[in-house]
């Protein structure tokens, strides 16, 4: 009998068609941990799905990678279904992944967290960046579904609390595909034409699916970039969206949302009655401070007999001329008392003094004293100065050291 010899390729080619015919493998789901994620610029995916054990090569093509609701990562759980099938320029056969869910919590809470942690760490939360609501508005813009109950809803209770304001509603789809570029294309829409003076985003309650709108990245971006305040209205008091971590403020329901937005009129109309009675209560006290101190004023004796005030005037004035007259002649006292002891030591230090006791003052021609026997030399004229006079001597000899003999 011959023996049937084929190409590597034919007997690829049988290899895929005998695992096609398999029913079983057609459409499998397999269990196991992401391994060696990448995508490729083509937008394609792929990875290896492992266990303790095996391993198994799996790609993921542009188009079912494109319906992904998370960000697939080395690590973690996943079911994945697809078909398994040849590929035959290789000879490997591997699963073509069309669809993979986490395990452990479903793909949109996964997706939720993701974004959550991408945005956080760009700041798109941060308390810095949050704008303060108008506390009197005139506008409000409303963008959500106008078939839902949660629009009448706000517009019933804006109109109750502050009907002065004028309110705009921009309906967009809150649910599927096309809510989040709508939702997008109205906030910025609100901005540019400058629709109202605080938006207010959101829907009624649902699944996390039915406000997944609300969880989009470009909604989130959106609201970000809103130089007017956003007010996030999503769902229920337990819901929580990306949305509601953006926006300027959080309110747990859409009719929350429009008792954040406006005061209520008869709120304000009591504040301004007490405002009112504070200040007509702050009058009346000021005015009877200032009758009680004009009576006061009245009283005093310096307008019931402006005569006496004078007399009373005229003692003190008195009183203070012979205060100043004492202290004057206390100071011309002491002055002269000094005066009379500096004269008597200027006197003691007198050179005149010193005359009178029989000394005499030698004198040169140019009127300097003589201080020493050594300014003198034999035939020098002096003069000397006498208590009584003065008398010209002529130096006949000079000799130093003699006084003490």
């Amino acid at each position: 009998m011959e023996r049937l010899t084929l190409t590597v390729t034919e007997l690829n080619e049988r290899i895929k068609g005998l695992l096609e015919l398999d029913p079983l493998l057609g459409d499998v789901c397999v269990r196991g941990e992401l391994s060696n994620y990448k995508i490729y610029p083509s937008g394609h995916h792929y990875f290896t799905l492992k266990d303790s054990e095996s391993s198994l090569s799996c790609v993921m093509f542009r188009s079912n990678a494109s319906k992904l609701r998370f960000r697939p990562e080395s690590g973690m759980g996943v079911t994945a279904f697809g078909r398994v099938t040849v590929y035959p320029r290789d000879g490997k056969y591997q699963l073509y992944c069309s669809a993979l869910i986490p395990e452990g919590t479903g793909d949109l809470q996964i997706a939720f967290e993701q974004l959550k942690e991408k945005l956080s760490k760009e700041g798109l939360f941060d308390e810095g960046h949050k704008k303060p609501l108008p506390r009197f508005p005139r506008r409000i813009a409303i963008i959500t579904s106008s078939a839902g109950a949660a629009v009448h809803d706000m517009i019933r209770i804006l109109g109750h609390r502050w009907p002065m304001a004028e309110v705009a509603l921009l309906p967009v789809r809150v649910q599927g595909a096309e809510a989040p570029p709508e939702i997008v294309g109205a906030i910025r829409y609100a901005n540019e034409f400058h629709v109202g003076d605080v938006i207010i985003t959101g829907r009624g309650g649902g699944s996390i699916e039915d406000l997944w709108a609300f969880n989009d990245e470009r909604v989130a971006r959106a609201i970000y970039e809103s130089e007017i305040p956003v007010i996030s209205a999503v769902g229920h008091e337990p819901d929580v969206t990306i949305a509601d971590y953006v926006a300027d403020r959080r309110a747990s329901t859409p009719s929350n949302a429009a008792e954040i937005a406006v005061p209520d009129w008869r709120e304000m109309e009591a504040l301004l009655q007490n405002l009112d009675a504070r200040a007509s209560q702050a009058v009346v006290g000021r005015l009877k401070r200032l009758s009680e101190r004009l009576e006061a004023l009245r009283a005093k004796r310096v307008l019931t007999d402006p005569a006496a005030h004078l007399d009373n005037r005229r003692i003190e004035l008195d009183r203070m001329r012979d205060r100043l007259l004492a202290a004057q002649e206390g100071v011309l006292a002491k002055g002269k008392q000094r005066y009379v002891g500096l004269a008597a030591s200027l006197d003691a230090m007198s050179p005149l003094r010193v005359l009178a006791r029989g000394y005499a003052i030698a004198e040169k021609a140019d009127g300097r004293a003589v201080r020493s026997v050594r300014d003198l030399a034999a035939g020098d004229r002096l003069r000397l100065r006498l208590a009584d006079g003065r008398a010209q001597v002529l130096v006949e000899t000079t000799a130093e050291g003699e006084n003490n003999g």
